[in-house]
């Protein structure tokens, strides 16, 4: 018997040649939202609606506590997709038909499962190709109030493990997910008005005309805590967290630096765009479409505007309206000497987010 141990070399996740037509990853983990995850990505994210930071306030407009943001549903759903969808990934390029349910709270676990929809290699570059997927998480399975909480479907620019081996072009249909937004009934005994100060005044249906580009108006710098943040999610991928695999081959990395998590830009622009635009709605509807247009790495400071597109009575409910936007992120980097309308003298204004959001949002001649 040989003294030396044999060694054996683990690859983790999925390369393009791996995938298959209607492929169904039941992915590993699911996910509790304890208290710490609530708390670390509602405050981290600076989302101010009293739904996720006032207990009292919840439940009088008809929760059972403290309602997770969407943006939260979202990188706890998304993150466990990760190891076998996009850990050999070199970039998330699209959000499509991303639609929220059922409402989770402190306590619930969710689960997901992906189905493979598409394969396209790439014709100019041979070790890439893009593969498309839907993906549908569940809370609380096999529990009485088992329920769907999103379901969304994104493309991602994965790696060949192996450039000489050929990969066929495929793609099938989407399942047909039911995934309508939960909202809590209209109770005419309630005393909404008397909870109105504890929410931006200004936030209302009435006040997102559409036309109107609304500049938020805080920032959001990241730094090397996007690192610990990707992990607590439970997020593998080696390009938000392995800083030596980058340095090995830079070039293949950009800006030969660690990338941080697309969820994380997301959620912030979600956050900051808070008390202008979603203070005052009972949920997101649906984001039609979404895409990161350029990287954001530690030291970048993220802003947000939300841009009204158009609103719309609420099919079901009188007291709501439905806002469609258009969230948009953006960064400043330095470009010496030059001047941009945009931008300080010195800085050049990088978008780095966009997404079509639609809102259920509250009418203020119910509430207020």
């Amino acid at each position: 018997m040989s003294e030396s141990p044999r060694i054996v070399r683990k690859k983790t996740g999925h390369f393009l040649e791996d995938f298959r037509p209607g492929q169904v990853f039941r992915h590993k983990g699911g996910k509790t939202v304890t208290e710490g995850l609530f708390s670390v990505f509602t405050d981290f994210s600076m989302a101010t609606t009293p739904l996720c930071k006032n207990a009292r306030y919840a439940r009088a407009y008809g929760y059972e506590g403290l309602l997770c943001p969407p943006g939260l549903v979202m990188l706890i759903s998304f993150s466990q997709t990760v190891e076998d969808i996009s850990e050999n990934a070199r970039a998330n390029l699209e959000y499509i038909d991303m639609r929220f349910g059922a409402p989770v709270y402190v306590g619930d676990t969710i689960e997901v499962e992906t189905k493979v929809l598409g394969v396209r290699p790439s014709s100019s570059r041979p070790n890439l190709g893009i593969v498309h997927v839907q993906s549908t998480a569940r809370k609380n399975i096999g529990a009485a109030d088992e329920a769907v909480v999103m379901t969304w479907q994104r493309k991602v620019q994965v790696y060949k493990d192996d450039e000489a081996v050929p990969v066929e072009a495929f793609e099938v249909e989407p399942d047909d997910v039911p995934c309508e937004l939960w909202l809590p009934p209209y109770r005419k005994d309630a005393d909404y008005k008397g909870l109105a100060h504890l929410s931006s005044a200004d936030s209302y249906f009435e006040d997102l005309e559409p036309g109107t580009l609304i500049e938020h108006s805080r920032g959001r710098t990241v730094t090397d805590e996007h690192i610990a943040l990707t992990g607590i999610l439970d997020n593998t991928s080696q390009v938000h967290c392995n800083q030596f695999m980058v340095d090995l081959d830079p070039e293949r990395y950009v800006g030969g630096k660690l990338i941080v998590f697309g969820g994380i830009p997301f959620v912030l622009c979600l956050g900051l765009s808070g008390p202008d635009v979603s203070d005052n709605a009972l949920g997101d509807v649906v984001y039609t479409t979404g895409r990161h247009t350029a990287p954001l790495q530690a030291g970048d400071t993220v802003f947000a505007a939300t841009e009204v597109l158009a609103k719309q009575d609420h099919p079901d409910r009188e007291d709501l309206g439905l806002v469609e936007t258009r969230l948009l992120g953006h960064k400043f980097v330095r470009d010496e000497g030059a001047e941009h309308d945009d931008a300080p003298a010195g800085w050049k204004r990088v978008r780095i987010f966009e997404l079509e959001r639609t809102l259920a949002v509250k009418r203020r001649s119910f509430y207020a």
